[in-house]
């Protein structure tokens, strides 16, 4: 189903836009195991929680712009993970570089900061972090937003297939996968898709993230990531299952022109949540790169309609009917 662009949409969306600035953003490192992890967190903590999770090659910083739109009415927090954004980047050799880990990593860094529930917001690699995180933190999950997150083998594009070619032969294919993540073209093309209006895309976008990449040890750290990613694949139906049985209040919202996740990954989530909101959006891999808005309405929708099964769910356990 399609966002609907009427009068309501519009002026929700104005006022989350006018209203936002009410609440300020603040920046902030936390001490997770020795590491430096950096944050940016926004609104009043008596607020129900929303934790942003990121994708490839990005960082918490993709998330600002809604963070401010939202931060009037929800708190918002969002970290970067180990070896990416600001955080500390220790290497392959004295840190492991895992979804396993880095779900650790995202649980303990909820400790230090006193977030103990939260609507789960995963984009990207925030999919297969967050729902380890569920997995291990059930009762802290009031509610799940999945932003071009996939679990589902329905939503692989065709870039899959190189993956999948390195994952069965590593030596072999290491060299040409870690060239093309590492580029400023496939940066760029993950942003774009097969968006036609490229005019409405920021280039510095992709230009910031290729600087991130370019970083020394950026390589070693993205080829262990994207080696063990073989590892989250083998875990759909498990998370499924676990969508099954806990039954989050979900919305999925999807960008339609995204190349490594296609939309039959969006609809697949009603399987097996039937009463899940899906909206397609006329955006790529990161939506909010060209429909911040639309988001923004979105997720305040969805928020304000749950918030009396936020307050209600029991710990660890599906909703009441």
């Amino acid at each position: 189903m399609k966002l609907r662009e009427g009068c309501a949409s519009l002026l929700l969306a104005a006022a989350v836009t006018c209203t936002a600035t009410a609440a300020p953003m603040t920046y902030g490192v936390a001490t997770v195991d020795g590491m430096k992890i950096a944050f940016r967190e926004i609104g009043d903590r008596s607020l129900p929680t929303i934790l942003l999770l990121h994708g490839v090659p990005s960082s918490s910083r993709m998330y600002d712009a809604l963070m401010r739109r939202l931060g009037a009415s929800y708190h918002l927090i969002a970290l970067d993970y180990p070896g990416f954004g600001n955080s500390d980047a220790p290497s392959p050799a004295s840190f492991t570089y895992t979804f396993d880990h880095l779900a650790k990593v995202v649980e303990r860094f909820t400790e230090a900061v006193g977030v103990d529930r939260y609507v789960l917001f995963m984009q990207d690699y925030g999919a297969p972090v967050g729902m380890r995180l569920a997995e291990s933190r059930p009762g802290a999950v009031m509610g799940t937003i999945f932003q071009n997150g996939n679990l589902y083998a329905d939503g692989l594009g065709p870039i899959w297939d190189k993956r999948k070619a390195f994952w069965d032969d590593r030596s072999k294919f290491e060299k040409d996968v870690r060239d093309a993540h590492l580029s400023l073209e496939v940066t760029r093309a993950r942003h774009l898709g097969t968006d036609p209006n490229i005019q409405a895309y920021d280039p510095d976008l992709w230009v910031d993230e290729f600087a991130y990449l370019s970083r020394e040890g950026q390589g070693d750290i993205q080829m262990e990531l994207i080696y063990d990613y073989r590892t989250n694949l083998a875990s759909y139906a498990r998370w499924q299952a676990w969508l099954r049985s806990h039954r989050p209040p979900t919305l999925v919202v999807w960008g339609k022109h995204d190349t490594a996740f296609t939309v039959p990954g969006a609809y697949a989530f009603k399987r097996d949540l039937p009463d899940a909101r899906v909206e397609l959006l006329d955006a790529g891999h990161f939506a909010m790169d060209t429909r911040l808005e639309e988001v923004a309405v979105l997720v305040d929708s969805y928020m304000r309609i749950n918030m009396p099964a936020f307050s209600s769910r029991p710990a660890g356990g599906p909703l009441k009917k």
